[in-house]
């Protein structure tokens, strides 16, 4: 499924403070965006411009899929999503956590299927511990699993490898290699080691 986006003098404020104005790029199938700045510049607020969680204060963004413009807010089926602040249940296992997230974007896997995504993410063997158990690190792993579950084109990814160990941050890189193949990534970050990933850099902020 080919896809770009087109980003076209983006603006956002809160109340009277603008966060940032008059960003215009455009991502090709295959690429990777990253967005950097200090805290408060507006990396994260970029992201869920991108993911339709948030209306501009100016401008517009549009992915280009299927012959059509989609609006942020109606793209969701296009986009994964992964963010420290994503909430998972902790009372239920993993494979119950992404059984029921899956439901809710209409979808049916197998036990085979989400053992394959588990396997992918480095939790092959733990699909039935709860999340309890799990360490933060363990948790942000499993938010790959549900941004990708319906393998979508688009993947948005704030702080893709904050609470991560080495064995993490390596999951990390597969999946951004992957998803260069499948789609586009954007990916917002203030870590410099993040900045390899970067086909087109995005700097936000004084």
């Amino acid at each position: 499924m080919e896809i770009s986006l087109i980003v076209e003098e983006l603006a956002a404020s809160y109340g009277p403070r603008t966060v940032f104005a008059s960003v215009s790029l455009r991502l090709r199938q295959g690429e990777v965006l990253v967005v950097s700045g200090a805290n408060g510049s507006g990396k994260s607020t970029f992201l869920r411009l991108l993911a339709g969680l948030q209306q501009p204060a100016a401008g517009s963004a549009a992915y280009i899929c299927a012959g059509r413009a989609w609006a942020p807010r109606e793209a969701g089926p296009l986009i994964g999503w992964v963010a420290p602040d994503l909430a998972l249940y902790r009372e239920l296992t993993a494979r119950e956590n992404l059984r029921f997230f899956a439901q809710v974007r209409g979808l049916h896997p197998t036990d085979a299927a989400i053992d394959e995504m588990l396997e992918q993410i480095g939790l092959g063997g733990r699909g039935d511990d709860r999340l309890s158990a799990y360490s933060s690190g363990m948790a942000h792993r499993l938010r790959y699993a549900y941004a990708l579950i319906h393998r979508p084109p688009v993947l948005l990814l704030d702080e893709p490898t904050v609470t991560l160990d080495t064995r993490g941050a390596e999951v990390v890189d597969q999946v951004i290699a992957r998803q260069r193949r499948a789609g586009i990534v954007v990916v917002a970050t203030n870590d410099p080691r993040e900045l390899r990933y970067a086909d087109l850099l995005l700097e936000l902020g004084p």
